[in-house]
């Protein structure tokens, strides 16, 4: 393919515009920094160019002198010109120091002042292109940079390899781009071949669907619906030249493309990828319009179409490089997707009519029979209409909700304006089904415009809620849309339980009201109830019973029963907000992790039968929460990432997934990385005015700030939590189980007082409610309030308690935790050994940032001299006026301990051990560390 110059990219490159390229980038920059050169090479549009211009912008500053060229198809034929561009302005400067006959040949080459070629003075031109190569690098390092070397003319491409082969040991590195086309094409391993023997070759490939959707947001794009980007990112094939004149032309079309249409394609990637096109025959042509209009079209296929030479005229096609030539498969594929885009979009109406007129008949899938039919059908047909929306529903049985959205579209535009049901019943019907696939910007766009024109109150208000359902966890932003929807809604119980339902949602995300939000949930249940509504009904008691068990309210268990009485409606019983929800999360918080594994499997994969987005992306945190309770923080881990990445890609629950990945990061990854996702849904959360997951994220900072070493950050964090869940009545401490890490964090920066009531009164709630679990991690937490209160026995045996116990009840992180602070509590007396068990359970749970913290402890306790018995300090009546953090303090200053190892020993910051010296030093009368050991010295020699 030939790409024009002036929709090339911008000359102008800065680094921050090169995206999805971090490993080329990385690998180009590792060989240059060495001293070799690169060979960027991919197919047309690429990104070669923009890297290949970044790359010499940084390296620049480092060579003496850059030479550069740009050959261009159009010039390819001008013998010398490439090495014009390269060499000219450098000619005057290296010509004195050649020897004659190589200055001779090399001015005449390049100047056109007489006659000179490879045939008549190819050895002298040789020669005399090393020789300038060498005396420029004799003054400092010399960077080549050659873009679009497959059109560099014959004699240039000639002497340019000719030098590089020869240049070993010479400062001079090439930094050159060539076009290649195929996957595993070799075309550029002619170019290596001219390149120096250290050249590293680095194939450009199509970007991902989330670098596309980056890109097209850099240059002005981001406006486009995530189903629009994901369009064009399968149109372009991933190409970044060809997505950005694609989102190029929707930007400046005036209506965006129609359902089961493809995308507009501008003028100019038509000539692009169309270019062969004329060397077709008018019969070929016809064949291929077929194809493009087929989702899945097959020689066969095409013959029931009518396109009786169907083989031979797709062997034509293959020989011009317009389909792909694949043996193996009866698939007829395009050798691009922007080609069958192209050559639909450049066929007058009339004969794409007439394509899926014949495909109509000749596919054997009914949704496609039926999407053909609409399509090759102008104006409105009620059989047309009838038979989409039978196809629709075919499609949502086959988990096929965005095909299902399409369909449904359809059959709305071909439904006579008093048809029955309505076209706006089908357009609403098309918008449920693409909240289900995830596309939530279609969603809300056909219930707006449903409000235009809907006058029905059922409909206005089923169009209502499909735009707050649409908001998410921004619903504040839809705040204003409630009291339109009660109005509608009038006095129908009906409509009314829908509006309330979303009331409920309102009360807990926007007010963080639970009381408020449990109420709306029974209410809406109730009005579900006499319009004989099931599906509302089961709904609002799931949410009721999930709003129940977060407060820890008495009657959460007799809720989950109402919400799984049958009869059942099966759109419920998998959903995300439904009572196998809402049981999965009571199972969780009891600590029936067995049962809690199977009931989230199953959910997940229903869910992932019926393609529903949002809830598989919340199920996938589920089964993740669930094996990193269990310990299994490295399943969890690639569970948690695979949420974040659909959350991202689909725009649905980007920070519920954020704060469940770091805690998978924190406990089995990268402790940078969970800082930032945590920070990241905090920012989020605050930002949509989130209470509830508000304090889910700053659970999450805080736990990542403790494996991460900062408990004052720690504390910081989690004494946020504890007040935003008082204030929104949240008793239940199994919600965010972040009471124990509140607690050690309190302990390590000196504050046991205050850790022993985040404590006493998460234990409260605990023991009324049964969380074993956390019981066993608050006397865990307990255990560290009581060795730095001095009472080292009695925390050892209630640390050798929770181990126990957290081990019995399948909590393999906990557990772990348990045995870490027991070895850290006896220290060194039973030496490194005491930490053999906290690395082998930190190990069979793939805990990789709590092993570093193992390291870290040992290294400590080699780097400890060796330490004479204990000092007695209780029998040293002049120590009574010390609290027991200090004479412990003073203790280990005694033994030799410095303030790191004390930090270390009493679970404590060295700002902590500073300040409790300074008080001790206060109370005694001294002045230094060195004062407590003379004081103690001259007790004992009376």
């Amino acid at each position: 393919m030939t790409v024009r110059r002036d929709f090339q990219e911008s000359a102008r490159c800065r680094s921050d515009l090169v995206i999805g390229r971090e490993e080329v980038r990385a690998a180009a920059r590792a060989r240059l920094a060495s001293g070799g050169s690169v060979l960027l090479h991919g197919p047309a549009g690429i990104g070669k160019s923009t890297i290949l211009r970044a790359l010499a912008e940084e390296y620049a500053a480092r060579a003496h002198i850059v030479l550069r060229c740009s050959a261009t198809e159009s010039e390819s034929h001008l013998p010398f010109l490439a090495l014009a561009d390269l060499l000219g302005l450098v000619l005057d400067d290296v010509c004195p120091q050649l020897p004659a006959a190589q200055r001779t040949a090399l001015e005449s080459a390049l100047t056109g002042r007489g006659e000179s070629s490879l045939q008549r003075d190819g050895l002298a031109l040789r020669l005399a292109v090393l020789s300038a190569l060498r005396a420029l690098a004799v003054r400092g390092p010399v960077l080549v940079v050659a873009d679009d070397l497959q059109w560099l003319d014959p004699a240039s491409a000639e002497l340019l390899g000719f030098a590089a082969r020869r240049l070993g040991g010479t400062p001079v590195q090439l930094l050159c781009a060539v076009r290649t086309e195929g996957q595993d094409s070799q075309e550029y391993d002619g170019h290596l071949r001219s390149c120096p023997p250290d050249t590293l070759a680095v194939r450009l490939g199509p970007l991902s669907h989330a670098r596309i959707a980056e890109l097209l947001g850099h240059r002005g794009h981001g406006g486009l619906p995530r189903s629009t980007v994901r369009e064009v990112h399968r149109t372009s094939g991933g190409n970044p030249l060809f997505a950005l004149e694609l989102g190029r032309a929707l930007a400046e079309s005036r209506t965006p493309p129609r359902p089961g249409e493809p995308l507009p394609v501008p003028t100019s990637l038509r000539a692009l990828v169309l270019s062969r096109l004329d060397m077709l025959s008018v019969e070929a042509r016809r064949t291929l319009l077929v194809a493009s209009a087929g989702a899945r079209p097959t020689p066969a296929l095409l013959h029931a179409a009518g396109r009786e030479n169907a083989e031979a005229e797709c062997a034509q096609a293959a020989e011009l490089g317009l389909l792909a030539t694949d043996s193996d498969a009866p698939a007829v594929r395009f050798a691009h997707p922007l080609i069958s885009a192209a050559l639909y979009a450049e066929a007058p109406a009339q004969e794409r009519r007439a394509a899926h007129a014949a495909l109509s008949t000749a596919a054997s899938d009914p949704i496609e029979r039926a999407r053909h039919l609409a399509l090759a059908t102008t104006g409105a047909d009620p059989e047309v209409a009838a038979r989409l929306a039978e196809a629709a529903a075919l499609a949502r049985d086959r988990g096929a909700p965005s095909v299902a959205a399409q369909l449904g579209l359809l059959a709305a535009r071909h439904t006579p304006v008093d048809g029955v049901p309505s076209p706006e019943e089908r357009r609403l019907s098309a918008a449920e089904d693409a909240i289900t696939a995830g596309e939530v910007d279609l969603a809300r766009d056909i219930a707006r415009e449903v409000l235009k024109r809907a006058s029905v109150p059922a409909e206005r208000v089923r169009a209502w809620i499909i735009v707050i359902d649409t908001a998410g966890h921004t619903m504040a932003e839809v705040d204003a849309l409630f009291p339109q929807a009660l109005a509608d809604a009038g006095d129908d119980p009906r409509l009314l339980a829908l509006v309330h339902y979303q009331l409920g949602w309102r009360a807990l995300i926007v007010e963080g009201d639970f009381t408020a939000a449990r109420d709306a949930a029974a209410h809406a249940a109730e009005l579900a109830a006499r319009s004989k509504d099931r599906r509302t009904e089961l709904l609002a008691l799931a949410f009721q019973a999930q709003t129940e068990t977060l407060m820890g309210h008495p009657e959460a268990p007799r809720t989950i029963k109402r919400a799984l009485r049958e009869p059942q409606d099966p759109r419920v019983a998998w959903h995300h907000n439904g009572a196998g929800s809402a049981r999965f999360r009571w199972l969780v918080m009891g600590d029936q992790l067995a049962e809690a594994r199977a009931t989230v499997t199953g959910l997940l994969r229903e869910v992932r039968r019926r393609g529903s987005v949002e809830s598989e992306v919340h199920f996938l945190r589920g089964l993740a929460e669930t094996e990193l309770r269990a310990g299994h923080c490295g399943r969890a881990l690639d569970l948690a990432r695979d949420s974040l990445k659909l959350a991202r890609d689909s725009g649905i629950g980007e920070t519920a997934s954020a704060m469940l990945t770091s805690l998978a990061e924190a406990s089995g990854g990268d402790v940078d990385r969970a800082l930032t996702l945590a920070r990241e849904a905090v920012e989020h959360a605050e930002g949509d005015g989130d209470q509830m997951y508000l304090s889910r994220a700053l659970g999450a900072l805080g736990y990542a700030q403790l494996v991460a070493g900062d408990p004052a950050g720690t504390v910081r964090s989690l004494r946020r939590v504890r007040s935003l869940e008082l204030g929104l009545g949240i008793t239940d401490p199994a919600r965010g189980r972040w009471q124990g890490d509140l607690a050690e964090a309190l302990v390590r920066i000196g504050e046991p007082a205050e850790a022993q009531d985040v404590i006493d009164s998460a234990r409260e709630h605990a023991l009324r409610l049964g969380r074993e679990s956390v019981l066993a991690v608050l006397d865990r937490s307990e255990a560290l309030v009581r060795a730095a209160q001095g009472a080292g026995e009695a925390a050892l045996d209630r640390l050798r308690s929770a181990q126990d116990r957290l081990g019995k009840l399948g909590y393999g992180l906990e557990e772990a935790r348990a045995a870490f602070a027991l070895a850290r509590l006896r220290g060194r007396r039973p030496g490194p050994a005491a930490f053999d068990e906290a690395t082998r359970m930190f190990r069979r749970c793939r805990a990789l940032p709590w092993l570093r913290q193992v390291d870290e402890a040992l290294t400590t306790l080699d780097a400890e001299p060796a330490r004479t018995a204990p000092a007695a300090l209780d029998a040293l009546d002049v120590l009574d006026v010390l609290a027991a953090m200090e004479r412990q303090v003073a203790a280990l200053v005694m033994e030799g301990a410095t303030n790191r190892e004390i930090a270390a020993r009493l679970f404590i910051s060295v700002k902590t051990v500073e300040a409790t010296l300074t008080r001790v030093y206060r109370k005694l009368g001294i002045r230094s560390r060195v004062d407590i050991v003379r004081l103690a010295a001259g007790r004992r020699a009376h």
